[in-house]
């Protein structure tokens, strides 16, 4: 089993349920895994999934709309990702760096796997 992993991709976004997380945008993080059978093993690209073309789908999806949730942009990255690259399993982790959860030292995180 195979799995492509795009780590720490890091986009600039206007997501979150308050106006001024809107207005101003902040830093997202993403991490991603696509289980992908044994797609690759052949040594062409075009047999594989091409891990620049699984950022760019991250990139398109967070710039298409603005989510107030963490877990609607996690749960429609993982749909357009498994709609491109039918991976056999999707795991999408949407980190927000910028924030201070309860004024605290932290990050927060969404996780969503499929199936």
């Amino acid at each position: 089993m195979i799995t492509v992993e795009v780590r720490d991709l890091r986009l600039f976004g206007r997501h979150g349920v308050h106006d001024e997380e809107r207005e101003r945008g902040q830093d997202f993080v993403f991490d991603v895994d696509l289980e992908v059978g044994e797609r690759g093993t052949s040594d062409r690209l075009e047999d594989a999934v091409n891990y620049v073309e699984v950022a760019e789908a991250v990139r398109d999806v967070s710039e298409a709309k603005q989510y107030a949730l963490l877990e609607a942009l996690a749960s429609a990255v993982a749909d357009e990702l498994e709609r491109r690259f039918a991976p056999e399993r999707v795991c999408v982790r949407v980190r927000k760096p910028g924030v201070s959860p309860a004024g605290l030292d932290g990050t927060v995180a969404v996780t969503v796997m499929r199936p």
